[in-house]
Protein backbone atom coordinates (compact mmCIF):
# COMPACT_ATOMS: atom_id res chain seq x y z
CA UNK A 1 0.00 0.00 0.00
CA UNK A 2 1.16 3.66 -0.72
CA UNK A 3 3.03 4.97 2.17
CA UNK A 4 1.39 8.52 1.21
CA UNK A 5 -2.27 6.26 1.18
CA UNK A 6 -1.38 5.10 4.94
CA UNK A 7 0.45 8.30 5.93
CA UNK A 8 -3.01 9.68 5.61
CA UNK A 9 -5.19 6.86 7.43
CA UNK A 10 -2.61 7.39 10.32
CA UNK A 11 -3.38 11.09 10.22
CA UNK A 12 -7.64 10.05 10.01
CA UNK A 13 -7.15 8.33 13.46
CA UNK A 14 -4.85 11.20 15.40
CA UNK A 15 -6.99 14.21 14.38
CA UNK A 16 -10.51 12.87 13.35
CA UNK A 17 -10.26 9.70 15.28
CA UNK A 18 -8.82 10.77 18.75
CA UNK A 19 -8.60 14.51 17.73
CA UNK A 20 -5.29 14.87 19.97
CA UNK A 21 -5.09 18.37 22.18
CA UNK A 22 -2.16 20.37 22.56
CA UNK A 23 0.01 18.42 25.81
CA UNK A 24 -2.20 15.06 25.58
CA UNK A 25 -1.08 11.98 26.59
CA UNK A 26 -2.09 9.43 23.83
CA UNK A 27 -1.58 5.94 24.67
CA UNK A 28 -1.82 3.43 21.39
CA UNK A 29 -2.95 -0.12 21.52
CA UNK A 30 -2.00 -2.42 19.26
CA UNK A 31 -0.66 -6.08 17.71
CA UNK A 32 2.79 -6.91 16.78
CA UNK A 33 1.89 -6.63 13.00
CA UNK A 34 2.63 -3.24 11.72
CA UNK A 35 5.23 -1.75 13.71
CA UNK A 36 5.65 0.63 10.88
CA UNK A 37 1.80 1.97 10.79
CA UNK A 38 2.26 2.32 14.83
CA UNK A 39 5.31 5.03 13.75
CA UNK A 40 3.06 6.72 11.35
CA UNK A 41 0.27 7.11 13.93
CA UNK A 42 2.22 8.21 16.66
CA UNK A 43 4.42 10.60 14.89
CA UNK A 44 0.41 11.61 13.61
CA UNK A 45 -0.37 12.12 17.02
CA UNK A 46 3.01 14.22 17.95
CA UNK A 47 2.19 16.13 15.04
CA UNK A 48 -1.38 16.98 16.35
CA UNK A 49 0.25 18.38 19.40
CA UNK A 50 0.20 15.27 21.72
CA UNK A 51 2.77 15.80 24.84
CA UNK A 52 3.92 11.79 25.36
CA UNK A 53 2.75 9.05 23.24
CA UNK A 54 2.98 5.48 25.34
CA UNK A 55 2.73 2.30 22.71
CA UNK A 56 1.16 -1.17 24.39
CA UNK A 57 2.00 -4.26 22.35
CA UNK A 58 -0.01 -7.42 22.64
CA UNK A 59 0.70 -10.87 21.24
CA UNK A 60 -2.47 -13.03 21.32
CA UNK A 61 0.20 -16.26 21.23
CA UNK A 62 1.53 -14.96 25.23
CA UNK A 63 -2.21 -14.96 26.31
CA UNK A 64 -2.72 -18.16 25.50
CA UNK A 65 0.55 -19.33 27.30
CA UNK A 66 -0.60 -17.42 30.01
CA UNK A 67 -4.13 -18.79 29.86
CA UNK A 68 -2.41 -22.58 29.43
CA UNK A 69 0.53 -22.15 32.61
CA UNK A 70 -1.02 -19.39 35.01
CA UNK A 71 -3.45 -20.49 37.88
CA UNK A 72 -6.68 -18.51 37.31
CA UNK A 73 -6.05 -17.03 40.61
CA UNK A 74 -2.83 -15.58 39.14
CA UNK A 75 -4.41 -14.83 35.39
CA UNK A 76 -7.98 -13.24 37.07
CA UNK A 77 -5.22 -10.74 39.45
CA UNK A 78 -4.93 -7.11 38.61
CA UNK A 79 -1.82 -5.97 40.40
CA UNK A 80 -1.70 -3.28 42.77
CA UNK A 81 0.48 -1.06 39.98
CA UNK A 82 -1.94 -2.40 37.42
CA UNK A 83 -4.73 -0.56 39.59
CA UNK A 84 -2.56 2.66 39.94
CA UNK A 85 -1.92 2.75 36.60
CA UNK A 86 -6.01 2.75 35.87
CA UNK A 87 -5.86 5.49 38.87
CA UNK A 88 -3.17 7.60 36.63
CA UNK A 89 -5.58 7.15 33.84
CA UNK A 90 -8.53 8.43 35.12
CA UNK A 91 -6.77 11.65 36.65
CA UNK A 92 -4.86 12.38 33.48
CA UNK A 93 -7.80 11.04 31.03
CA UNK A 94 -5.14 10.54 28.09
CA UNK A 95 -6.68 9.80 24.43
CA UNK A 96 -6.84 6.04 23.53
CA UNK A 97 -6.28 4.69 20.42
CA UNK A 98 -6.87 0.61 20.02
CA UNK A 99 -5.09 -0.38 16.73
CA UNK A 100 -6.82 -3.87 15.68
CA UNK A 101 -5.46 -6.75 13.83
CA UNK A 102 -5.93 -10.04 15.75
CA UNK A 103 -6.20 -13.39 14.39
CA UNK A 104 -10.37 -14.27 14.44
CA UNK A 105 -9.31 -17.69 15.63
CA UNK A 106 -5.86 -16.71 17.41
CA UNK A 107 -7.12 -18.21 20.90
CA UNK A 108 -8.39 -21.12 19.75
CA UNK A 109 -8.13 -24.04 21.49
CA UNK A 110 -7.90 -22.29 25.26
CA UNK A 111 -9.62 -23.67 28.25
CA UNK A 112 -12.16 -21.02 27.55
CA UNK A 113 -14.24 -21.96 31.25
CA UNK A 114 -10.99 -20.46 32.43
CA UNK A 115 -10.26 -17.72 30.92
CA UNK A 116 -13.83 -16.40 30.66
CA UNK A 117 -14.07 -17.16 34.66
CA UNK A 118 -10.72 -15.02 34.95
CA UNK A 119 -11.94 -12.14 32.22
CA UNK A 120 -15.01 -11.38 34.38
CA UNK A 121 -12.80 -11.32 37.39
CA UNK A 122 -10.38 -8.81 36.00
CA UNK A 123 -13.20 -6.84 34.52
CA UNK A 124 -15.09 -6.27 37.46
CA UNK A 125 -12.09 -4.70 38.84
CA UNK A 126 -11.37 -2.80 36.19
CA UNK A 127 -14.75 -1.30 35.49
CA UNK A 128 -15.19 1.37 38.23
CA UNK A 129 -11.73 3.18 36.54
CA UNK A 130 -13.62 2.84 33.41
CA UNK A 131 -16.94 4.11 34.51
CA UNK A 132 -15.10 7.23 36.57
CA UNK A 133 -13.46 7.97 32.93
CA UNK A 134 -16.71 7.47 30.93
CA UNK A 135 -17.82 10.53 28.32
CA UNK A 136 -14.51 12.21 29.59
CA UNK A 137 -11.68 11.02 27.21
CA UNK A 138 -11.34 10.88 23.30
CA UNK A 139 -10.75 7.22 22.09
CA UNK A 140 -10.95 5.40 18.77
CA UNK A 141 -11.07 2.00 17.57
CA UNK A 142 -9.39 1.32 13.99
CA UNK A 143 -7.57 -1.60 11.99
CA UNK A 144 -4.57 -2.88 10.37
CA UNK A 145 -4.14 -6.35 8.53
CA UNK A 146 -2.51 -8.49 10.63
CA UNK A 147 -1.18 -11.88 8.74
CA UNK A 148 -3.29 -14.79 10.03
CA UNK A 149 -6.31 -12.67 9.51
CA UNK A 150 -5.18 -11.59 5.86
CA UNK A 151 -5.00 -15.48 5.07
CA UNK A 152 -8.54 -16.50 7.04
CA UNK A 153 -10.06 -13.52 4.71
CA UNK A 154 -8.11 -14.47 1.20
CA UNK A 155 -6.69 -18.39 1.79
CA UNK A 156 -5.81 -18.35 -1.93
CA UNK A 157 -3.42 -15.82 -1.86
CA UNK A 158 0.18 -15.38 -0.45
CA UNK A 159 0.38 -13.63 2.41
CA UNK A 160 1.72 -10.79 1.50
CA UNK A 161 -0.84 -10.66 -1.25
CA UNK A 162 -3.43 -11.39 1.76
CA UNK A 163 -2.04 -8.62 3.42
CA UNK A 164 -2.17 -6.40 0.68
CA UNK A 165 -5.96 -6.78 -0.28
CA UNK A 166 -6.75 -6.65 3.29
CA UNK A 167 -5.40 -3.07 3.82
CA UNK A 168 -7.15 -2.31 0.26
CA UNK A 169 -10.56 -4.05 2.18
CA UNK A 170 -9.75 -1.95 5.24
CA UNK A 171 -9.50 1.63 3.77
CA UNK A 172 -12.19 1.30 1.46
CA UNK A 173 -14.22 0.64 4.08
CA UNK A 174 -12.68 3.29 6.53
CA UNK A 175 -13.59 5.95 3.79
CA UNK A 176 -9.63 6.41 3.50
CA UNK A 177 -8.37 5.84 0.35
CA UNK A 178 -8.35 9.28 -1.02
CA UNK A 179 -9.16 12.50 1.05
CA UNK A 180 -10.15 10.53 3.98
CA UNK A 181 -10.78 13.79 6.73
CA UNK A 182 -13.13 15.18 4.19
CA UNK A 183 -15.11 12.32 3.57
CA UNK A 184 -15.60 11.92 7.28
CA UNK A 185 -16.32 15.53 7.66
CA UNK A 186 -19.58 14.57 5.00
CA UNK A 187 -20.25 11.53 6.62
CA UNK A 188 -20.59 13.10 9.88
CA UNK A 189 -23.13 15.59 8.67
CA UNK A 190 -25.49 12.77 6.94
CA UNK A 191 -25.67 11.01 10.33
CA UNK A 192 -26.55 13.53 12.19
CA UNK A 193 -29.58 14.35 10.44
CA UNK A 194 -30.41 10.49 10.22
CA UNK A 195 -30.31 11.09 14.08
CA UNK A 196 -32.00 13.84 14.58
CA UNK A 197 -35.04 12.56 12.00
CA UNK A 198 -35.34 9.58 14.59
CA UNK A 199 -34.95 11.45 17.83
CA UNK A 200 -37.64 13.50 15.97
CA UNK A 201 -40.52 10.66 15.76
CA UNK A 202 -40.35 10.14 19.89
CA UNK A 203 -39.68 6.08 19.23
CA UNK A 204 -41.48 3.90 21.95
CA UNK A 205 -40.76 0.48 20.20
CA UNK A 206 -38.85 -1.01 17.46
CA UNK A 207 -40.04 -3.85 15.53
CA UNK A 208 -37.81 -5.96 13.42
CA UNK A 209 -38.98 -8.75 10.82
CA UNK A 210 -36.78 -10.60 8.49
CA UNK A 211 -37.68 -13.86 6.40
CA UNK A 212 -34.36 -15.47 8.32
CA UNK A 213 -36.67 -15.99 11.32
CA UNK A 214 -35.68 -12.77 13.03
CA UNK A 215 -39.20 -11.50 15.00
CA UNK A 216 -38.14 -9.27 17.39
CA UNK A 217 -39.70 -6.06 19.39
CA UNK A 218 -37.60 -3.98 21.90
CA UNK A 219 -38.90 -0.82 23.68
CA UNK A 220 -36.92 2.39 24.10
CA UNK A 221 -36.71 4.85 27.18
CA UNK A 222 -38.56 7.67 27.31
CA UNK A 223 -35.69 9.68 27.02
CA UNK A 224 -33.55 7.76 24.67
CA UNK A 225 -31.94 9.39 21.28
CA UNK A 226 -29.97 8.06 18.82
CA UNK A 227 -26.39 8.91 18.20
CA UNK A 228 -23.75 8.37 15.44
CA UNK A 229 -20.74 9.09 13.80
CA UNK A 230 -18.83 11.86 15.83
CA UNK A 231 -19.31 11.94 19.83
CA UNK A 232 -18.54 14.70 22.09
CA UNK A 233 -16.75 14.50 25.49
CA UNK A 234 -18.21 16.38 28.75
CA UNK A 235 -15.93 18.83 28.28
CA UNK A 236 -16.71 19.42 24.91
CA UNK A 237 -14.00 17.76 22.76
CA UNK A 238 -15.19 16.10 19.50
CA UNK A 239 -14.06 12.95 18.32
CA UNK A 240 -14.56 9.88 16.48
CA UNK A 241 -14.87 6.13 18.20
CA UNK A 242 -14.52 3.91 15.64
CA UNK A 243 -13.32 3.97 12.12
CA UNK A 244 -14.87 2.62 10.20
CA UNK A 245 -18.72 3.36 11.59
CA UNK A 246 -21.82 3.35 9.33
CA UNK A 247 -24.32 3.09 12.39
CA UNK A 248 -26.86 5.06 14.22
CA UNK A 249 -27.52 3.84 17.74
CA UNK A 250 -29.61 3.97 20.56
CA UNK A 251 -29.54 2.28 24.15
CA UNK A 252 -33.12 0.15 24.60
CA UNK A 253 -34.76 -0.33 27.76
CA UNK A 254 -33.26 -3.39 29.08
CA UNK A 255 -36.23 -4.67 29.95
CA UNK A 256 -38.26 -4.82 27.21
CA UNK A 257 -36.65 -7.20 24.68
CA UNK A 258 -39.19 -9.66 22.95
CA UNK A 259 -39.03 -12.86 20.46
CA UNK A 260 -35.98 -13.87 18.88
CA UNK A 261 -33.27 -12.57 16.46
CA UNK A 262 -30.54 -14.52 14.33
CA UNK A 263 -27.16 -13.50 13.42
CA UNK A 264 -26.44 -12.71 9.96
CA UNK A 265 -22.31 -12.31 10.44
CA UNK A 266 -20.07 -14.32 12.73
CA UNK A 267 -19.52 -12.95 16.57
CA UNK A 268 -16.19 -13.20 16.97
CA UNK A 269 -15.68 -13.20 20.84
CA UNK A 270 -12.33 -14.03 23.04
CA UNK A 271 -10.48 -15.16 20.00
CA UNK A 272 -13.01 -17.43 18.50
CA UNK A 273 -16.07 -17.15 16.14
CA UNK A 274 -19.59 -17.96 17.09
CA UNK A 275 -21.24 -19.03 13.97
CA UNK A 276 -25.25 -19.14 12.50
CA UNK A 277 -26.62 -18.43 15.93
CA UNK A 278 -29.87 -17.13 17.59
CA UNK A 279 -31.53 -15.45 20.73
CA UNK A 280 -34.66 -15.11 22.04
CA UNK A 281 -35.38 -13.18 24.51
CA UNK A 282 -38.47 -12.62 27.13
CA UNK A 283 -38.81 -9.54 29.26
CA UNK A 284 -35.73 -8.31 27.95
CA UNK A 285 -33.17 -11.26 29.15
CA UNK A 286 -31.78 -13.54 26.53
CA UNK A 287 -33.57 -17.11 27.51
CA UNK A 288 -32.23 -19.13 24.73
CA UNK A 289 -28.96 -19.17 22.78
CA UNK A 290 -28.53 -21.89 19.70
CA UNK A 291 -25.24 -21.75 17.87
CA UNK A 292 -24.08 -23.64 15.16
CA UNK A 293 -20.26 -23.22 16.46
CA UNK A 294 -19.15 -22.64 20.14
CA UNK A 295 -22.82 -22.70 21.12
CA UNK A 296 -20.87 -23.00 24.80
CA UNK A 297 -19.04 -20.04 24.36
CA UNK A 298 -22.28 -18.23 23.22
CA UNK A 299 -23.68 -19.12 26.85
CA UNK A 300 -20.50 -18.60 28.35
CA UNK A 301 -21.27 -15.02 27.32
CA UNK A 302 -24.52 -13.87 28.34
CA UNK A 303 -23.29 -15.77 31.99
CA UNK A 304 -20.81 -12.80 32.52
CA UNK A 305 -22.87 -10.86 35.09
CA UNK A 306 -26.25 -10.14 35.17
CA UNK A 307 -26.69 -7.43 32.76
CA UNK A 308 -24.74 -9.67 30.36
CA UNK A 309 -28.04 -11.55 29.06
CA UNK A 310 -29.83 -7.71 28.41
CA UNK A 311 -29.07 -5.55 25.28
CA UNK A 312 -27.66 -2.59 25.38
CA UNK A 313 -27.43 -1.40 22.07
CA UNK A 314 -29.88 -1.25 19.18
CA UNK A 315 -27.41 0.02 15.96
CA UNK A 316 -29.32 1.04 12.29
CA UNK A 317 -27.31 0.55 9.57
CA UNK A 318 -28.14 0.14 5.84
CA UNK A 319 -27.60 -3.63 4.22
CA UNK A 320 -25.95 -1.78 1.60
CA UNK A 321 -23.27 -0.22 3.45
CA UNK A 322 -19.62 0.23 1.83
CA UNK A 323 -18.43 -2.33 3.98
CA UNK A 324 -20.96 -4.82 3.29
CA UNK A 325 -20.96 -3.74 -0.50
CA UNK A 326 -17.07 -5.26 -0.45
CA UNK A 327 -18.91 -8.98 0.03
CA UNK A 328 -16.45 -9.73 2.67
CA UNK A 329 -17.14 -11.04 5.81
CA UNK A 330 -14.29 -9.44 8.14
CA UNK A 331 -15.14 -11.80 10.85
CA UNK A 332 -14.13 -8.70 12.86
CA UNK A 333 -16.52 -7.05 14.69
CA UNK A 334 -15.70 -3.51 14.41
CA UNK A 335 -16.01 -4.16 10.56
CA UNK A 336 -18.85 -6.73 10.42
CA UNK A 337 -20.98 -4.61 12.85
CA UNK A 338 -20.93 -1.63 10.31
CA UNK A 339 -22.10 -3.88 7.99
CA UNK A 340 -25.54 -4.09 8.63
CA UNK A 341 -28.23 -3.47 11.71
CA UNK A 342 -26.96 -4.80 14.83
CA UNK A 343 -27.83 -5.33 18.20
CA UNK A 344 -25.45 -5.81 21.40
CA UNK A 345 -25.51 -7.89 24.20
CA UNK A 346 -24.09 -6.11 27.57
CA UNK A 347 -23.17 -2.42 28.60
CA UNK A 348 -25.65 0.30 27.30
CA UNK A 349 -24.30 4.01 26.89
CA UNK A 350 -25.07 7.10 29.10
CA UNK A 351 -24.86 9.48 26.40
CA UNK A 352 -28.06 8.01 24.70
CA UNK A 353 -29.94 9.38 27.43
CA UNK A 354 -31.29 13.02 26.81
CA UNK A 355 -29.12 14.96 29.21
CA UNK A 356 -27.55 12.35 30.38
CA UNK A 357 -24.61 14.41 32.35
CA UNK A 358 -27.17 15.87 34.35
CA UNK A 359 -28.04 12.30 35.80
CA UNK A 360 -25.72 9.30 37.92
CA UNK A 361 -25.29 6.54 36.56
CA UNK A 362 -27.79 4.81 39.21
CA UNK A 363 -30.11 7.23 37.73
CA UNK A 364 -29.29 6.01 34.26
CA UNK A 365 -30.10 2.47 35.21
CA UNK A 366 -33.43 3.34 36.84
CA UNK A 367 -34.53 4.32 33.62
CA UNK A 368 -33.73 1.44 31.61
CA UNK A 369 -30.30 1.68 31.02
CA UNK A 370 -28.26 -1.51 30.66
CA UNK A 371 -24.88 -2.33 33.04
CA UNK A 372 -22.58 -5.09 32.38
CA UNK A 373 -19.04 -5.88 32.30
CA UNK A 374 -19.18 -6.87 28.54
CA UNK A 375 -20.52 -4.60 25.45
CA UNK A 376 -20.74 -7.22 22.54
CA UNK A 377 -21.86 -6.31 18.94
CA UNK A 378 -24.09 -8.97 16.96
CA UNK A 379 -24.81 -8.67 13.48
CA UNK A 380 -28.77 -9.10 12.62
CA UNK A 381 -29.39 -7.04 9.20
CA UNK A 382 -30.47 -9.30 6.23
CA UNK A 383 -31.20 -7.99 2.64
CA UNK A 384 -34.88 -7.78 3.39
CA UNK A 385 -34.80 -6.80 7.24
CA UNK A 386 -37.75 -4.31 8.16
CA UNK A 387 -37.90 -2.04 11.10
CA UNK A 388 -41.00 -0.55 12.14
CA UNK A 389 -40.92 2.07 14.65
CA UNK A 390 -44.36 2.91 16.69
CA UNK A 391 -44.29 6.50 18.60
CA UNK A 392 -45.85 7.37 21.78
CA UNK A 393 -48.01 9.79 19.90
CA UNK A 394 -49.46 6.44 17.94
CA UNK A 395 -47.62 6.70 14.82
CA UNK A 396 -46.34 3.78 12.97
CA UNK A 397 -43.29 4.70 10.80
CA UNK A 398 -40.85 2.58 8.54
CA UNK A 399 -37.82 3.34 9.31
CA UNK A 400 -35.97 0.44 7.49
CA UNK A 401 -37.04 -1.49 3.99
CA UNK A 402 -35.28 -4.31 2.33
CA UNK A 403 -32.82 -3.94 4.52
CA UNK A 404 -32.31 -0.15 4.28
CA UNK A 405 -33.44 3.80 5.22
CA UNK A 406 -36.68 4.08 3.95
CA UNK A 407 -36.35 7.58 4.46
Amino acid sequence: MKKTTLRNYAKLIATMGVNVKKGQEVVITAELEQPEFVYMVTEECYKAGAGKVTVDFSYQPLTKLSVKYQSIKTLSNVEEWQKEKLQYQVETLPARIYLISEDPDGLKGINQEKYSKAMGARMRVIKPFRDKMDNRYQWCIAAVPGVAWAKKLFPKLSKKQAVEKLWESILIASRAMEDPIAAWKQHNEDLAKRCEYLNNLGIEKLEYKSSNGTDFTVGLMENSKFAGGGEYTLSGAYYNPNIPSEEVFTSPDKNTAEGIVYSSKPLSYNGQLIENFSIRFEKGKAVEVKAEKNEALLKKMIEMDEGAAYLGECALIAYDSPINDLGLTFCNTLFDENASCHLALGRGFTECIKGYENYTKEQCFEMGLNDSIIHEDFMIGSKDLSIVAYTRDGKKVQIFENGNWAF
